[in-house]
């Protein structure tokens, strides 16, 4: 028994012509197609409700990551070329969202309409960029060693102390720093947002995500999403890239990226 599965929901493809969704091939068996509703449509392709069924989906996110893993690409992908289709416009559906037949895909557009609306008049026009902050902790202690008054004092008084007596106070120097490293940490971030809030519409904090994903050895410190207005994607990459010119000698590293499917503003 064959179902729907829904990538997202578009404004209504003006022209007759064939879009690049058209030609894509979807999860299940066939391509990816549109079903429309007033003037907005749903980027959809046909499944086996056998395997998409939401126990069975379950399953394999314990049982079958590979499964997982596979479907998910082809979502991604064609989440972004139904976005390039609508000129960046996408409400994106999360992973598993199955209609068991088109009768009731087109009952959930007439019912949630005035919302996707909404939601794509208050899209239109932006895009979704991603930044992640890393810090390397050496380099902020290190800053903060020279700024603080208080380990300046202790440094100072190391010089006349026993070698024994040296490394406890040294080690007690080092201690302070990472404390005050920590309790500074919110305040440069505070100042990095506020600084990007003044290029962007909205701002969504996201989980740290660990090293064994990022894969780097320092750690991440901030994960944000940032809806931004096509027209200063130029000004808020200049204002990611001033904050890195000011901020990198003392470890802090800047990664932005998009544009993305805006899942964290709809």
């Amino acid at each position: 028994m064959k179902g729907l599965y829904l990538y997202g929901v578009c404004p209504l493809l003006k022209t007759k012509k064939s879009s690049a969704i058209d030609a894509s091939d979807g999860i299940g068996e066939g391509k990816a197609f549109r079903i429309s509703h007033q003037d907005v449509e749903a980027i959809v392709s046909e499944v086996s409700l056998k395997e998409f069924g939401s126990e069975e989906i379950q399953r394999k996110a314990t049982d079958d990551l590979e499964w997982i893993k596979d479907k998910a690409l082809i979502h991604e992908k064609i989440i972004e070329t139904a976005m390039n289709s609508s000129d960046g416009l996408i409400i994106p559906m999360k992973f598993g969202a199955v209609f068991k037949n088109r009768k009731s895909l087109i009952n959930s557009l007439k019912k949630d309409y005035l919302k996707f609306k909404n939601l794509l008049r208050g899209l239109r026009g932006k895009e979704e960029r991603s930044v992640k902050i890393y810090l390397t902790p050496r380099l902020l202690e290190s800053e903060i060693k020279k700024k603080s008054s208080i380990i300046q004092r202790r440094l100072k008084e190391i010089k006349s102390l026993p070698a024994g007596r040296q490394y406890f106070i040294e080690d007690e120097v080092n201690e302070m720093a990472k404390r005050e490293a920590k309790k500074s940490l919110n305040s440069y971030i505070l100042l990095f947002l506020e600084r990007l809030s003044e290029l962007a519409e909205e701002i969504k904090e996201n989980k740290i995500i660990g090293k064994e994903l990022t894969q780097r050895n320092d750690p991440m410190v901030f994960n944000g999403a940032f809806l931004v207005k096509k027209e200063r994607v130029d000004e808020f990459r200049k204002g990611i890239q001033k904050l890195q010119a000011e901020h990198e000698e003392i470890g802090f590293t800047f990664e932005s990226s998009g544009p993305w499917p805006p899942y964290n503003f709809v």
